[in-house]
């Protein structure tokens, strides 16, 4: 699952919430509303132990379905009443201990009275039936466009398993699940087991499976329809896939079952513990929510992220790779050992993505996983955390509602990096052995990040309280200087002077890093010295840098063991500048490239010189990796230079010509990586994103009737790709490309890719319809293209459209956000907020800040972090030093 938002604080510690049953009053009644408050949590897992459910589902591919729970559970008194979770079903029946009571049923869960319960052992049973969810939680429903099959799945994090049946839903009542489902006769149903029997029964077929071990309800699934599978027994643990038939030519089974192999083998040997689940399923599913899920033994990963309607390219892959490894891990670290509160979903991801990285560099053929993981994750963490709303990476979750507010690149990245940095710290082995440890002692159980660091502290023989309270209760980034000077060639000082992240965020902390220390020869840089230290507060002497040859360029994070932002010295910086393509090293390249960025985020290298460094440098990157990364950066600085919408006439006429010459840059990569399609393929993903003169739509346009491809082979979803952008820029005759394409591809991507090409044109009234539609909260519309709209609504050279409904849009997102739930406000509040780079523009968001102070915790740090990127934009805007009237 995945990325960007913000937060902050110190956690209470779960046992604060123990009753002790002889002395303690009756608990207060649960608040009525749609989510479970920790407090309410706890207070059950207090009363409630060694729960068994036994579900009977009824599915048959029309929009309801029926099911019966049953559960059997310890109770530790009859004091006050339950609860157990059961979201907007209607209810048929209930009985308890094998007498039937009326239903107590609010929409959101039902209550048991306490004279009806027992002390000791109980058995409840509900029979409902429910709509099935379209927004891509609980169980999910679609009919497929193109031969109108169904197809479900179920997708329960963080807490949505009562979406789907009744539950006791909070990961820290962990139960059996024993499943039986009646389906039609062509479907296949999976779920954590495998099936046991499959027979025939009235209207399709009747799946029995056995009963799964102990797991959280989260972690529990069930997915059925008419699923192409494949199979792979050659490995330790049988694999299956699963794809919708109508996008099955699109997988490529022997890629998911290679990295599935080595990847099990890989988690095996470095944990310690075999894998706990008898085989290994993965689904690709329609209109998910997130990039993937680590269901157990029953994974699902979004179709849109891992189907591609031409063969795959290496980033493509190695992403792949990276998504399976991180849900596989899950499985011993989250589906064996699992967090006992939502505040632990940070240490669940972050360990995930940690060794999804390192299990990538180890077990594939991906070596450079690591540079992949400090150029796209790492630096999506440091921008998160110098936001104004970054928090720390350990957080309260007063409520089930808020259990996602933290999803972003704190909770993954930044966490990953900290565990990194820690390894470093402890010493590979000793912080493997921590982690075996903890699982070994913790496995089928609940834990805390308290156990967690107290396994690892235990392993290495230390105090982790200190490293703790700095890195996971605190936020901010700090950034480091190397400081020295030199004398008849030598370094005679050097020292590294670390500051915090703000006045508001002071926290100086300690971790181990390596000096690089760099000198020029014959054009290249050439590593002269590297000394690993320890740093902490604000000045660390490195003696080990004293007598060596003073440097051209000093890199104070060398290999990137830290997390911590550079800042280069005047010299360094000016040799980044001036002979990138004189490093030999691809991380090293990338850091530098970053260097540059930062200067241009903080407003310090404007703008126009950092795109003359890149186009003087980019056409000369060869390491596949990198170069996406600097065409990442490329395509910003067009974004930035669109945002600024540059008026008078010099200004203009220097946006023009650079918004050609990057055009151009990027076709003649195109043209240059003739013969190499991964390369070539980069190239030309950039150009589109680039491609806004006349010359070069219509050379995209002639493209789509294969003119002048230069050997590339336009696949489906670039020639959809090509209509977005020819309709984005109103070209003629683009409308009707999208119906002409519609005919050709009647897939679920290209009704979305058709969808996205109609909003994204520049039209007030089609504009003004479509938003109507998406601030529409009783839309008949599937989320999945709800969210589409959004993305395609106000692309940022639309700006005069976008500031027509600017205020309006603002105004609205109060009454929005109290009435739409977080699944809806995390992608309009991602992408309805105006911005518009101008003083204007900024004070219009600083007073809807001042005033919104109502909105959920998402909606508001959404907003002020879109004040801030605002604020940006026009400090970038200022240090522009491209010619003025």
């Amino acid at each position: 699952m995945k990325h960007f938002a913000p937060r902050a604080m110190a956690f209470a510690i779960a046992s604060a919430f123990v009753f002790n049953a002889a002395n303690a009053a009756p608990a207060p009644a649960r608040a009525e509303n749609a989510y479970l408050s920790e407090a309410d949590a706890m207070a059950r897992s207090s009363r409630v132990s060694n729960v068994d459910y036994v579900l009977d589902f009824t599915l048959t591919g029309k929009e309801n379905f029926a099911g019966t729970t049953t559960v059997s559970f310890d109770l530790k008194d009859t004091d006050s009443a339950l609860t157990i979770d059961l979201d907007k079903a209607t209810v048929k029946s209930v009985s308890i201990n094998g007498k039937q009571v009326p239903a107590r049923y609010n929409n959101w869960f039902v209550t048991l009275a306490p004279e009806h319960l027992s002390k000791g052992r109980n058995s409840v049973t509900i029979s409902y039936e429910r709509a099935h969810s379209t927004n891509g939680e609980g169980l999910h429903r679609m009919v497929d466009p193109v031969d109108n099959r169904v197809y479900t799945y179920s997708h329960f994090e963080p807490a949505a398993a009562h979406q789907m049946f009744a539950v006791f839903d909070q990961p820290d009542l962990k139960a059996t699940y024993t499943v039986t489902v009646n389906a039609p006769s062509d479907w296949h149903v999976i779920t954590t087991t495998r099936e046991s029997n499959v027979a025939d029964a009235s209207g399709g077929k009747r799946w029995t499976f056995p009963k799964t071990k102990k797991l959280s309800p989260y972690n529990f699934s069930l997915h059925a329809g008419p699923y192409q599978v494949w199979e792979d027994k050659s490995g330790k643990y049988p694999m299956r896939l699963f794809a919708r038939q109508s996008v099955a030519k699109q997988v490529t089974p022997s890629d998911w079952f290679r990295y599935t192999k080595a990847g099990l083998a890989f988690f095996d040997n470095y944990y310690g513990i075999p894998y706990q689940f008898e085989k290994y399923d993965q689904l690709l599913v329609p209109d998910f929510l997130y990039g993937a899920m680590e269901n157990a033994a029953a994974i699902t990963f979004a179709e849109a992220g891992f189907l591609y309607k031409a063969e795959m390219t290496p980033a493509q892959k190695m992403r792949l790779a990276e998504v399976i490894m991180h849900e596989m891990a899950h499985q011993w670290f989250g589906d064996l050992v699992t967090m006992k509160w939502w505040n632990g979903l940070w240490l669940n991801e972050s360990f995930a993505s940690f060794m999804a990285t390192l299990a990538t560099a180890e077990a594939t053929e991906f070596k450079d996983a690591w540079q992949a993981f400090y150029q796209e994750d790492k630096q999506g963490a440091y921008t998160m955390d110098q936001k104004v709303s970054t928090h720390p990476i350990e957080v309260p979750v007063p409520s089930s509602a808020n259990a996602f507010d933290n999803i972003d690149a704190i909770t993954y990245s930044k966490g990953a990096s900290t565990l990194k940095q820690l390894r470093h710290m402890l010493g590979e082995e000793t912080f493997r052995k921590g982690v075996h440890n903890y699982l070994v002692k913790y496995s089928w159980q609940n834990a805390t990040l308290d156990d967690f660091i107290k396994s690892l502290g235990d392993a290495a023989g230390r105090d982790l309280s200190t490293w703790s309270k700095d890195w996971l209760y605190q936020a901010g980034v700090n950034t480091i200087t190397a400081n020295y000077t030199c004398s008849n060639g030598k370094i005679n000082s050097f020292s590294l002077a670390q500051t915090a992240a703000s006045p508001a965020l002071p926290t100086l902390r300690e971790q181990r890093v390596q000096v690089g220390a760099f000198k020029r020869e014959n054009g290249r840089l050439v590593l002269a010295k590297n000394v690993p230290v320890t740093y902490s507060g604000a000045k660390t002497e490195v003696a080990g840098m004293v007598g060596s040859a003073c440097p051209d360029l000093v890199y104070p994070n060398y290999q990137d063991w830290g997390f911590v932002k550079v800042n280069l010295d005047k010299r360094s910086f000016e040799t980044a500048r001036t002979t990138l393509a004189g490093v030999e090293d691809p991380l090293l390249r990338a850091m530098l490239w970053q260097a540059l960025w930062d200067g241009v985020r903080d407003a310090k290298l404007p703008l126009n010189e950092f795109i003359d460094v890149a186009l003087a440098n980019a056409p000369k990157e060869k390491d596949y990796t990198l170069l996406g990364d600097v065409l990442g950066k490329v395509s910003a600085s067009k974004y930035y230079l669109d945002a600024m919408a540059l008026q008078d006439g010099p200004q203009r006429a220097y946006a023009n010509k650079t918004g050609k010459a990057l055009e151009d840059m990027a076709w003649q990569g195109v043209v240059a990586s003739r013969g190499d399609d991964a390369f070539q393929r980069r190239w030309f993903g950039t150009y589109m994103s680039l491609a806004s003169s006349p010359e070069a739509l219509a050379r995209l346009a002639g493209m789509l009737e294969g003119k002048g491809t230069e050997g590339l082979n336009i696949s489906q979803d670039q020639r959809w790709a090509i209509i977005n952008r020819l309709n984005r820029f109103n070209v003629a005759g683009a409308a009707g490309l999208v119906e002409a394409e519609q005919a050709r591809d009647k897939s679920d991507t290209g009704q979305g890719a058709a969808l996205a090409a109609t909003v994204v044109r520049p039209d007030p009234k089609l504009k003004s319809e479509w938003l109507g539609t998406v601030q529409d909260l009783k839309t008949k519309l599937p989320f999945s293209r709800i969210r589409t709209a959004m993305g395609a609504m106000y692309p940022v050279e639309q700006r005069q459209l976008a500031e027509q409904t600017a205020s309006e849009r603002l105004a609205k997102l109060p009454a929005i956000d109290k009435a739409a739930g977080p699944v809806f406000m995390r992608s309009y509040a991602g992408t309805m907020i105006p911005t518009g780079c101008t003083s204007q523009s900024v004070q219009r968001l600083q007073r809807a800040a001042d005033s919104m102070k109502e909105l959920s915790a998402g909606t508001r740090r959404a907003l002020l972090d879109t004040l801030q990127e605002d604020q940006r934009c026009v400090a970038i805007k200022k240090a522009l030093t491209a010619p003025k009237s």
